[in-house]
């Protein structure tokens, strides 16, 4: 065959030239097509210790800054930002930032080409993350600024934080010849928990959803799966309940009960069972399998049957998330010997936010602030028995001492209404687990079992109108797997008597003449000295034992409207009570208004103890610029040990 001519050979070599693996999409014609948002660039292996996890491997020199080596990066005040960040902000917006920073600091690079970060990404998380620089008084990194470094989405752009998803997107398919109702009675790691979580609010998308309310001090996603008539709002008298498991990670039965929970409720609601069905349409439903999934990873390492006692059972910065809630038992003790002080909803003091306060304890206290809670159950093991509030003793000295809160009845009667249909909990035997609760029933008041301080069943009674108690599921904290299905025959039917009684007790409606809802109005019970307060809509529920009651609802502006309620014993359906509040002549506005319990600002945002707006000012009181105009406190710790003073981090 004669050579082609040399017209045609230098025609063939430029259009094989033109053609080369492509990193990026191909236009209709077939052509290499780059974003706009991609550079020229020679590609490098990443090498930045703080930058490992992110989703690519390759980045180029100069970066997005104009460093121009390896030295010059990790020698920056930018570097040692993204290195320290996660201890400065307590856990909060951790791996996000950093790997948001990583992408400035450490581009990716593609095939020669740069790309560039996504802008609604980074503007994302400015709008979350932007109160914890305020609480420690810093300045937004000047290098997260979301326009001059970051790019459109119809640029070419790319999301840095991909690989925090990727890995929990795909669906682990079910063995072949199982139906989808098929419940896996094994240990979940956080990957298999996501997963079935997701799938299962994807099975059932009409009555449940998933959703985030933080993440824990190493990173990983809180996620809560929701079940309702309408997921994703809250319903006009429709109670709220959230079950919590795993706040301490190495007590994993609760994590795996919530788990088969979920996919229970999904599967039942979709077969027709007209009990599940009931309760979906009247009930929302929150479950959190692991409040402490990082503890959970610990205890995991170690392995069912060998897992300490302890390990695993504090959160990634070792600490107790039962004892970090803030003490209001003290403050409620105080109040109770004043006369006419109100010892419910009691404001979170000033003071608790100068200690290390994990970011898993403030995810629960602001997702508490969002939803207005009925009641609760936290999941837990060591032992076998069901315990209420309070979990501290009236008197600090005594380790054990009965310390009945106003709602000692109804307390009890959450608490048997677990215990009392718990084959093992019910069990005569004196040498079983928990067989020394035999003679209570299962149950006991937390402080007469023993007294300790910042437990989250405290502060939910104390701060929010939520009655909560705790479940110990049995003396084995991580059962070996082959128990897991007897955990579940136990526990199945007491979660579930245990979520209807919400429906106990009275609910209604708060409003004026006009019927325009009243929020934040009071819901007094004579004889109980535990008041609880309207939702937004003016929607109340308040939990009460069978008996004559005499309730009143009080709001500032309107005079007080009583009314005689009878609950009959038999009775599971809240009765019906609702109030209509006629306002009160000018001087008696005054003169109530001068009464109101003034509180400080919420630290968490959203909403004050009373229910009062207040501005999102996280850790408000924690510090504070001095009066003088002297450096934040960790400004020292930057200029030490870099030759650059990062100013840009300085607000004043």
């Amino acid at each position: 065959m004669p050579p082609p001519p040399p017209l045609l050979l230098l025609t063939v070599l430029v259009v094989a030239a033109a053609r080369p693996g492509c990193e990026f999409e191909r236009n209709p014609a077939g052509e290499c097509h780059r974003p706009p948002a991609a550079d020229s660039a020679t590609c490098m292996d990443l090498q930045l210790r703080t930058c490992s996890d992110a989703a690519y491997n390759h980045t180029t020199f100069p970066n997005l800054l104009q460093h121009r080596s390896w030295e010059v990066v990790e020698a920056s005040s930018e570097y040692i930002l993204l290195s320290v960040l996660h201890q400065l902000l307590e856990g909060q917006c951790n791996p996000d930032l950093r790997l948001l920073g990583c992408a400035v600091l450490a581009p990716r690079c593609e095939g020669g080409w740069v790309r560039r970060p996504c802008r609604h990404i980074c503007e994302g998380l400015r709008e979350v993350c932007q109160p914890a620089f305020d609480a420690i008084d810093m300045a937004w990194p000047y290098f997260l600024d979301c326009h001059r470094y970051f790019t459109r989405e119809d640029e070419g752009c790319y999301d840095p934080l991909e690989k925090l998803r990727g890995g929990l997107e795909a669906d682990e398919a079910l063995p072949s010849g199982l139906p989808p109702t098929f419940i896996r009675f094994s240990h979940h790691s956080y990957a298999q928990m996501v997963r079935v979580l997701r799938r299962t609010a994807s099975r059932c998308a009409h009555v449940a959803r998933t959703y985030s309310i933080g993440r824990s001090f190493d990173g990983r996603e809180l996620l809560v799966i929701e079940f309702s008539s309408h997921p994703g709002q809250h319903e006009l008298m429709e109670p709220e309940v959230k079950l919590i498991g795993n706040i301490h990670g190495n007590e994993v039965a609760g994590r795996e009960m919530l788990i088969y929970l979920a996919q229970y409720l999904c599967s039942e609601y979709l077969l027709g069972n007209p009990r599940i069905q009931r309760l979906l349409n009247t009930t929302r439903i929150h479950l959190l399998p692991s409040m402490n999934p990082d503890g959970y990873e610990v205890a995991a390492a170690e392995g069912a049957g060998y897992n300490g006692w302890t390990s695993g059972r504090q959160n990634a910065q070792n600490l107790d998330l039962n004892r970090n809630f803030p003490d209001l038992t003290s403050e409620y003790y105080r109040l109770a010997e004043t006369r006419g002080a109100r010892s419910d909803h009691i404001p979170i003091p000033q003071h608790y936010w100068w200690g290390k306060v994990a970011p898993e304890t403030k995810a629960i206290m602001k997702w508490m602030q969002t939803i207005p809670f009925v009641l609760s159950a936290s999941l837990h093991g060591g032992d076998l028995v069901v315990s209420y509030p309070f979990d501290f003793s009236q008197h600090p000295q005594e380790e054990k001492m009965f310390s009945p809160t106003p709602d000692e009845k109804m307390f009890k009667l959450l608490s048997r209404a677990y215990a009392d249909v718990h084959p093992m909990m019910m069990d005569r035997s004196e040498n079983r687990c928990g067989g020394n609760f035999l003679k209570r029933g299962s149950i006991i008041n937390g402080a007469d079992w023993y007294s300790f301080t910042g437990g989250m069943s405290d502060f939910n009674y104390l701060h929010t109108n939520c009655f909560e108690i705790t479940v110990e599921l049995g003396c084995v904290k991580f059962p070996p797997e082959e128990a897991l299905y007897t955990l579940w025959q136990h526990n199945k039917e007491s979660l579930l008597n245990f979520v209807e009684t919400v429906h106990r007790g009275i609910k209604g409606v708060v409003t004026d003449k006009f019927g325009k809802p009243v929020k934040n109005a009071r819901i007094s019970v004579k004889g109980i000295r535990h008041d609880i307060t309207t939702a937004p809509d003016g929607d109340y529920w308040r939990l009460l034992p069978p008996g004559i009651h005499i309730v009143i609802a009080q709001a500032p502006g309107y005079a007080k409207v009583i009314k005689k309620v009878i609950i009959p014993t038999r009775m599971k359906r809240a009765g019906r009570v609702d109030f209509i509040l006629q306002p009160l002549g000018l001087e008696s506005k005054n003169f109530f208004h001068g009464l109101r319990r003034t509180g400080p600002h919420d630290p968490l945002g959203g909403a004050s103890s009373l229910g009062e707006a207040t501005e999102p000012d996280p850790l408000r009181a924690r510090r504070q610029p001095s009066a003088d105009g002297s450096k934040p406190w960790w400004w020292s710790y930057f200029t030490s040990l870099s030759t650059h003073r990062p100013r840009w981090l300085l607000k004043y």
